[in-house]
């Protein structure tokens, strides 16, 4: 591993995306991702190295409607766990 010159680093161009092998899935992940989660992070509710306060009727309905497409997708997941081992146990045991 070389470090190079500490006293005096240079620095090059930031990280870049890798290649992907897989274009079309990683277009489908980052597709799916902006459907769930279109808002962007409330930053000024992360205090960082000050004492937390109080979150305001206000800061909570942010935080909730940034997390609303995790949390539907949480309760679709959750429905589906229930649903599919019920129906399944459904068709085996009655055979209609």
């Amino acid at each position: 591993m070389e470090l190079g010159n500490i006293s005096k680093p240079t620095y090059g161009p930031g990280p870049e995306a890798p290649g992907s092998s897989a274009p079309g899935l990683a277009t489908m992940a980052h597709g799916f991702l902006r459907l769930v989660q279109p808002n962007p992070l409330p930053i000024e509710l992360i205090n960082f190295g000050q004492p937390q306060s109080k979150f305001s009727q206000e800061d909570i309905t942010k935080l909730l409607r940034y997390e609303l497409g995790f949390l539907v997708c949480a309760a679709i997941g959750i429905l589906l766990i229930i649903l599919v081992p019920l129906v399944g146990c459904c068709f085996c045991c009655c055979r209609c």
